[in-house]
């Protein structure tokens, strides 16, 4: 059994920031950021919240999921996953609070926290209940207010990070298994961030952490499952950073063709950037036809791993 998309939603705040806002704060450039990273711009919340931008993206994938005759309503969905580093309320849940407005009375919810790699990790746990028979249809989400936790004066952290919100709508399908999950909590130094504190990290050891592990679990994942690069169609990456994206390409030598990327138009979104991604290659187009996409994502903790999933 194995999950297959049927819905996907999104949600950015209007205010953005682009790279000439950013050196209002540290000494930076646009040059410089875009040659190091890749980001050109990223949206900031201002009256939005970690809750606001969640249900917002959910009830776009549940209307996603209606008009592609997925579901008929969100009372099918079986199960709410939030990945959120930051949330502004501790409870009640951000799961319970999208619940409640997306009407999916049945369903049992919970938020997760496994940083960048949370979307993956919340899919993987979705398709293990899914293959025990305990639920069909699950709505994941990535929703981050990185803004508020980001140190607006370290030019090495607050170049990368921005906020929003993306969904998705998934349903137990036939098709082969595969998961990988990894975490290393001897590197969790490399970033932190106290409850009232400000994010601080070691740029350098998460960027020789990620293009190490990136390739390692998408091999491992195509180990498992016994396929070959031929057999994926997109390999959609955690955004963190352009040059680790292209890296990871590079070891996989896989053509960047399959590997989409939206990291200029959003920075750094964590756990959200995996679903915004994919909601717009869903507006595009790209998931028609029955498209058989590698998910992979890492960050702190250290954590990483990936998925494969279907689409319709």
């Amino acid at each position: 059994m194995v999950g297959k998309i049927v819905g996907t939603g999104s949600y950015v705040p209007d205010t953005i920031w682009d790279n000439h806002k950013i050196a209002q704060f540290v000494e930076t450039s646009d040059e410089w950021i875009r040659e190091r990273t890749g980001i050109g711009k990223r949206h900031i919340a201002g009256v939005d919240t970690t809750v606001s931008m969640a249900i917002e993206a959910a009830k776009r994938a549940v209307e996603n999921a209606i008009t592609n005759g997925a579901i008929a309503s969100g009372e099918e969905i079986d199960a709410i996953f939030v990945c959120a580093v930051a949330p502004e309320i501790l409870l009640p849940a951000v799961a319970c609070e999208v619940q409640k407005e997306v009407g999916a009375i049945h369903a049992f919810a919970y938020d997760m926290n496994a940083a960048c790699s949370g979307f993956v990790f919340a899919y993987n746990q979705a398709v293990s209940f899914m293959n025990i028979g305990m639920i069909k249809t699950a709505l994941i989400i990535g929703s981050e207010h990185l803004s508020r936790i980001t140190d607006w004066t370290d030019r090495g952290s607050c170049i990368l990070f921005g906020d929003g919100a993306g969904a998705v709508v998934v349903t137990a399908a036939s098709g082969p298994l595969g998961m990988v999950m990894h975490s290393d909590g001897s590197g969790g130094a490399a970033l932190v961030c106290s409850h009232d504190g400000k994010m601080k990290m070691d740029g350098q050891k998460v960027f020789r952490f990620a293009v190490k592990s990136v390739p390692e679990c998408v091999e491992e994942l195509m180990r498992q499952m016994k396929i070959k690069e031929e057999d994926v169609d997109y390999y959609v990456l955690h955004q963190a950073n352009q040059r680790i994206i292209e890296a990871a390409a590079k070891r996989l030598k896989v053509s960047m063709d399959k590997i989409p990327m939206n990291i200029g138009e959003y920075g750094n979104t964590s756990s959200a950037s995996i679903p915004i991604l994919l909601d717009e290659m869903n507006r595009k187009g790209m998931l028609e036809g029955g498209k058989r996409i590698v998910m992979a994502g890492f960050g702190a903790g250290l954590s990483w791993g990936a998925g494969y999933v279907l689409t319709q």
